[in-house]
């Protein structure tokens, strides 16, 4: 890179592709010429016409018509049947020789601007797309600028001249969006040729600025990949295709390769660390506060900015349990970073374990891209159709609505969707560079509400309910209740995963302004969906999530009304959405109430309400708030939440990579964190505090506490007490049996 003097002047180019600063660069055109073979015979040449199409995209100026005749001029012509008269007389038959492929990654500058310039014409799978990035550099330093991409091109080959035409969407305002590529064809046996990039402005067809620019690579990204693994775990490596039926030719494919017939070079960095972890057990299990600490601790490119580096990491379980196939846990700060691949249901060596490993790997890596599922298209910003049925590493092959897994993966090519392709090659820099925009924002190229239409038909015996308080106060965690339910007597297979994290539920909330948002959690979670079956005696499931925080920060910090609806995605690809549920978050009525409030809605205490607490040194002074919010706010209502996070996380191991690539365990305070739970669990029976699916979780959470303990006893206590306390409330039969089998089962599993 070359930095241009300035002596803190504005005499720099206002935007990239105006013409106002040639005289700056006058060398720029010939600094940068196409190689020169060293020749054996000189052909003359007859002029070459300017197509006339190119009248049309920006009547080229004779100016570049001459700088396009000398570049060719200087370069060797190898032309079918031009051979010398020597071969001639040996051989009657000429022989074609290959011409280079055009595609790929070029670089360029134009006076302060540095430009990064992809071209996919030619070469595996071509979009017909171009698209670059712009950089200023001023003095010593490099900063980037914006982002172009022209998706409607055609192009025109003659007399050995490749010329591309179109006109560009920027992330910048701009009148120059005309654009012509010119590239000489040259042989295999030469090196590639520059490209040179004419800008026009779009109504008068002025010419703007000129960018030549020599072929860097033939990938059109390249992103550092760090991988680090668990002991215990054997990582993926390969995985070939031909070993069981596919939609795809037979290949053998890696994380890297698989990204490589994307068109981006994954490059591994460095050797994986294998991270020894001396617990067992429930402590072996791993937490999303836990996830983004390591990474944030252990991965060693990690920084405070957009870069191209991710980190994979492969470890043995979630404390979710096996169906939690792989995470995506990066999306405090600058997002999307890194990811993990847990291999407890996906262990072992035989061809649909080692498919599985594969896809999951690629599937993970894929959201750090800012990709998301295929049937959650329609949540990006902005948004673009669902595709539920396509044969992509970013659908679930269980929800694949027409055949399910076994249809999927026999049609599957193993490859990305043309939309997903386009995203990964040619979408603005920080929707896809890792740290740049936040997940789903600018991850496809409606209005959200949409999404939560009525549906004029439902034939699919399946209701979506609702439930929460009618009334919080400000800063209150706010948690829904979503229940599904059968109005068919039959037996009705429905996934039973009902958490908002999961995926296979999606929440939308109109803010008091009229604003419409998604709930999109902090950590994006890929599981494998468990079933239920439905019928007159299971005639419903149902969960409770926390929804008050997500990766964009806290949603209920205003005063007013606030209507919630859910969809729910049915496995046959039916949206089941529900009715309307409107809530109110009341002005603060004390001093108190309101120095509570600013205590709830700092975004460090959202970090921990949605992990469930943390010891992570960044979130030090969320805990700092909930530990004065349970001391010197004991008796507000709110402060029994402080009461409930601070036990979770003290009656379990914390564990945290350290820089020597080993483990350090915090272990459990079983007598604090029981102290907290039994006071939250007495507060909420009276009424003044969780809901009751919130409650019967922090009963369960105390009973396993007793368990690992050793006090059986106890443990059995209140195991009871959830039993006796549930049946005395006033809920349908089959939700206090669930309830008493949850119950019963814990003393089973520990």
């Amino acid at each position: 890179m070359s930095y241009l003097q300035s002596d803190g002047h504005t005499n720099a180019l206002a935007e990239p592709n105006s013409p106002t600063l040639s005289s700056v660069v006058t060398d720029t055109p010939t600094a940068i010429s196409t190689p020169v073979l060293k020749k054996t015979r000189r052909v003359t040449r007859e002029k070459r016409e300017i197509p006339a199409k190119k009248e049309e995209a920006g009547a080229p100026l004779e100016l570049e018509e001459k700088k396009v005749e000398a570049i060719a001029e200087e370069e060797e012509v190898m032309e079918e049947g031009v051979i010398s008269e020597e071969v001639i007389g040996k051989r009657a038959i000429p022989v074609p020789i290959e011409k280079n492929k055009v595609f790929g990654r070029y670089a360029g500058q134009f006076g302060p601007f540095e430009m990064e310039l992809r071209i996919d014409i030619d070469g595996f799978n071509p979009l017909q797309k171009v698209s670059g990035d712009y950089f200023l550099i001023t003095g010593q330093t490099k900063s980037y600028f914006g982002s172009f991409l022209a998706d409607s091109i055609y192009t025109t080959v003659a007399n050995g001249i490749i010329q591309i035409y179109g006109t560009a969407k920027t992330s910048w305002t701009t009148s120059f969006t005309k654009l012509k590529i010119t590239i000489n064809q040259t042989s295999v046996f030469q090196p590639l040729p520059p490209a040179l990039l004419q800008w026009y402005h779009a109504s008068t067809n002025t010419p703007g600025a000129l960018y030549v620019c020599n072929s860097t690579s033939r990938a059109f990204r390249t992103v550092q990949l760090e991988q680090d693994y668990v002991t215990g775990v054997t990582p993926f490596v390969s995985y070939n295709t031909a070993s069981q039926p596919s939609g795809g030719p037979a290949r053998v494919l890696s994380v890297n390769s698989a990204y490589q017939e994307a068109g981006i070079a994954m490059i591994t960095a460095g050797l994986a660390n294998a991270i020894p972890l001396n617990v067992a057990g429930v402590d072996a299990k791993w937490t999303n506060a836990e996830l983004h600490n390591a990474m944030i601790n252990h991965f060693s490119l990690y920084e405070e900015k957009p870069q191209w580096s991710v980190w994979l990491l492969h470890a043995n379980e979630h404390i979710y349990g096996p169906g939690l196939l792989g995470i995506m846990f990066d999306q405090v700060g600058l997002q999307r970073q890194g990811c993990t691949v847990f291999y407890k249901g996906l262990d072992g060596a035989t061809p649909d374990q080692q498919r599985l490993q594969l896809y999951t790997c690629v599937h993970e890596l894929g959201h750090c891209f800012n990709l998301l599922h295929s049937w959650q298209k329609s949540l990006a910003t902005p948004p673009k159709p669902n595709i539920a049925d396509s044969f992509s590493w970013m659908n679930y092959p269980w929800l694949y609505p027409n055949g399910g897994a076994s249809a999927f993966w026999n049609a599957f090519a193993f490859q990305f969707d043309p939309v997903e392709v386009s995203h990964l090659r040619h979408g603005f820099r920080n929707n896809v560079i890792m740290g740049g925009n936040p997940f789903t924002v600018g991850a496809s190229l409606g209005d959200v509400a949409a999404s939560f239409e009525d549906n004029i038909e439902n034939y699919s015996n399946l209701v979506l309910q609702l439930e929460a308080k009618k009334t919080y106060m400000l800063g209150e965690p706010i948690c829904l209740e979503t229940k599904l339910k059968t109005t068919s007597m039959k037996n009705q297979s429905v996934t039973s995963n009902l958490h908002a994290d999961f995926g296979f539920i999606t929440i939308g909330i109109r803010k008091p302004g009229g604003e419409v948002l998604i709930y999109e959690p902090v950590a994006e979670m890929c599981v494998k969906p468990d079933y239920t079956v439905l019928n007159a005696s299971n005639p419903g499931i149902y969960e409770s999530s926390y929804i008050g925080f997500d990766k964009q920060g806290f949603i209920f910090d205003q005063i007013g009304n606030y209507q919630i609806r859910a969809v729910y995605y049915h496995r046959d690809g039916s949206r089941i959405v529900s009715d309307t549920l409107n809530i109110r978050v009341k002005s603060p009525v004390s001093a108190e109430d309101d120095e509570v409030a600013d205590l709830m809605l700092s975004n460090d205490v959202g970090y921990l309400l949605s992990f469930m607490g943390s010891d992570a040194p960044y979130l030090r002074r969320g805990n700092d708030a909930l530990e004065l919010l349970a001391d010197k706010y004991r008796d507000h209502p709110v402060a029994v939440y402080a009461q409930f996070i601070r036990g979770v996380n003290a009656q379990r191991t914390f564990k945290t990579i350290a820089p020597e690539k080993r483990v350090d365990i915090r272990q459990p305070d079983f007598q604090q964190g029981e102290t907290m739970l039994k006071n939250t669990i007495e507060r909420s029976k009276a009424g003044r505090g969780l809901d009751n699916i919130s409650l019967n979780q922090a009963m369960q959470i105390l009973a396993k506490s007793y368990l690992r303990e050793g006090k059986i006893e106890a443990a059995e206590a209140t195991v009871k007490d959830i039993t006796e306390h549930f049946n005395s409330l006033p809920v349908k039969q089959h939700v206090k049996d669930t309830i008493a089998r949850q119950a019963n089962s814990i003393l089973r599993s520990e």
